[in-house]
């Protein structure tokens, strides 16, 4: 059995004070918990990613740069890597810096996110999310994987003789697929033979019937 520290960083205000804790102080405090996770065993660390409401989780990434080099030999995750909105060529470029930071202790979670308001954020159209995370993984996996990549698709422009830098640091590290609400996500991974994670704390049964 393995263990795993999952920070969506939210920092809300003090529910009876109203004091809110400075950014720095609190992303500080996950670089020490990590640390400290990683003096008691614990297997992985995994930072979240959100892009609306009261969190300090939008760029996930410099976070776990930063535990990288706090740390030695903790495992480094994503919960998730909301990939629907995000380009697939700065997603390879960032988490390969990661992963070679790290000397190859990344591995992601990735999914559409829960948020609603972080399509609006970004001009994107809600109703298209899973089209969206469909064919930007599908891209991300030929970019972790290959190099000089040809590709098109409907919602970014074409790719010609593309190769991302840095490479991951020994192959390509493991990807999960986060699943809370639809069986598209357990799909796309069955597709590519890939893990999955489900978030079923809040969700009802309903959502996991086959």
């Amino acid at each position: 059995m393995r263990f795993q520290i999952l920070d969506i960083i939210f920092n809300p205000p003090h529910p009876v004070t109203g004091d809110v804790v400075a950014p720095a102080e609190r992303l500080n405090r996950v670089v020490e918990m990590a640390v400290l996770a990683e003096q008691l065993g614990i297997d992985s660390y995994s930072v979240g990613e959100r892009h609306a409401g009261d969190v300090l989780s939008s760029s996930p990434t410099v976070v776990l740069g930063a535990i990288a080099q706090a740390t030695e030999r903790i495992l480094l995750s994503t919960g998730v890597t909301v990939l629907s909105v995000l380009d697939p060529v700065r997603v390879a470029e960032d988490l390969c810096t990661v992963d070679q930071l790290s000397r190859g202790r990344l591995e992601i979670v990735i999914g559409k996110g829960n948020e609603v308001l972080q399509y609006p954020l970004f001009g994107l159209d809600i109703g298209k999310q899973y089209d969206y995370l469909t064919e930007n993984y599908e891209l991300l996996r030929r970019l972790l994987r290959e190099e000089h990549v040809d590709w098109s698709g409907e919602y970014r422009a074409a790719l010609a003789d593309v190769t991302t830098l840095p490479r991951p640091f020994d192959g390509p590290f493991r990807i999960w697929h986060g699943s809370a609400t639809s069986a598209r996500a357990v799909d796309l991974a069955a597709k590519w033979g890939d893990p999955i994670v489900t978030a079923n704390a809040l969700q009802p049964r309903e959502n996991y019937k086959v």
